[in-house]
């Protein structure tokens, strides 16, 4: 591997090893299954069912289930490294905990480049959260890299990493905007098989421009299954 690459992949591990040494967060699990379905060569369609589990809460360790989030997404990509992409989601809340549960649409741009072995991403999004109470809009940037783990080149059964950094603001009738950041890393294989496993982490700060932010860990995994 590249020293660029080895480089960003050191920082971002000691970034998350100086995350997980705070006290006071939220901790969840979130596993993720998905299948990607190929239309036509520029149109595809992706299933998602994701399940979110407390396993720190209050600073204790536990396992409940927080919610369950079905999203379907259809992408049309207009060159070969730009796509679009509408989306919906619900979430299902209300089964496990007191919270609402809520309707999300989703709309996409993103633009990939990869002037050497890294691939770069830049995604722009416009969310609407529904609820029975309020509809929340969100806009999303987030930049993101890929890169392969072994040599050069990624070959099935070999590691990869994924990084990105998102930045996202939600606004509401009568409520204060709300500002949140999140930065996450996992590292994938690809099989020859059409499936995909990554696992990782993710840290947000969640309303950062209030007086009183909320620090979140996620532990992520997720499967991926290209027809």
């Amino acid at each position: 591997m590249s020293f660029t690459k080895w480089f960003l992949f050191f920082v971002f591990l000691m970034l998350m090893g100086t995350v997980q040494a705070q006290e006071n967060l939220t901790g969840y699990w979130q596993p993720q299954f998905a299948v990607n379905y190929q239309v036509s060569g520029s149109y595809s369609h992706n299933f998602s069912i994701a399940n979110r589990n407390y396993i720190v809460n209050d600073e204790e360790f536990t396992l409940k289930v927080r919610q369950l989030d079905l999203a379907h997404f259809s992408k049309l990509k207009m060159r070969d490294n730009q796509s679009i992409a509408l989306g919906i989601q619900y979430r299902f809340r209300q089964n496990f905990e007191d919270g609402e549960n809520e309707l999300r649409l989703t709309q996409q741009y993103n633009i990939t480049s990869k002037p050497h072995t890294i691939r770069f991403g830049h995604r722009l999004r416009t969310e609407q959260r529904i609820t029975k109470a309020l509809t929340t809009h969100r806009f999303r940037y987030r930049f993101a890299l890929d890169f392969p783990l072994v040599g050069e080149k990624l070959d099935p059964g070999e590691p990869y990493f994924v990084g990105s950094f998102e930045n996202l603001l939600s606004v509401a009738k009568s409520n204060a905007p709300q500002y949140d950041t999140r930065l996450s890393g996992q590292v994938g294989w690809q099989l020859n098989s059409g499936i995909k496993f990554q696992m990782g982490v993710e840290y947000r700060i969640e309303d950062y421009g209030s007086g009183l932010p909320q620090d979140i860990l996620f532990l992520l995994t997720s499967a991926q299954l290209s027809l």
